[in-house]
């Protein structure tokens, strides 16, 4: 698991700062509220197991995955789930509420919801629960080496 100065460390190479908050920042209302933006500007990085292999999904704080589009892109078949807390733990080196998308494992896929791109700027975590990146879309590709896809629908959209 990386550190939160190894992730400045790292980010700081690359131009792009961490912002840490007295108040916590684990969900996409929690962050944006820290944050002062809106839920739809949270770029929340989520783990799921799909047929027993785990990848991310980086997409907007107001979005929600959906099973077939995480098959079809990730190329993966079976069940998909959301894993317990000792599992992203384990596939991430993050604790659940605090899992960013930097320094993750290096055979870990990671996809970026197209939803992303509706932002100049978005705000990831930074491996903790008191923490927010601010970073574009290009940014995210390059240090995620994550694929864009259509993974999600609004979460207004759901019925």
């Amino acid at each position: 698991m990386a550190s939160l100065d190894q992730l400045k460390e790292y980010l700081a190479n690359h131009n792009i700062e961490v912002w840490e908050y007295a108040e916590p920042t684990a969900t996409a209302m929690a962050a944006a509220s820290a944050v002062g933006c809106r839920v739809a500007e949270i770029a929340k990085t989520l783990l799921f197991v799909v047929g027993g292999k785990p990848v991310i999904v980086v997409t907007c704080g107001d979005m929600k995955v959906k099973s077939s589009p995480l098959k079809q892109t990730s190329g993966l078949s079976g069940k998909v789930k959301l894993p317990q807390a000792d599992e992203v733990l384990r596939y991430t080196g993050y604790a659940p509420g605090g899992v960013c998308p930097f320094l993750l494992p290096a055979d870990l896929p990671v996809f970026l919801d197209l939803s992303l791109q509706r932002f100049p700027v978005v705000y990831a975590a930074a491996g903790n629960n008191h923490s927010a990146v601010p970073v574009s879309v290009a940014q995210l590709e390059q240090l995620t080496d994550g694929k864009l896809a259509a993974l999600c629908v609004s979460l207004s959209e759901e019925s």
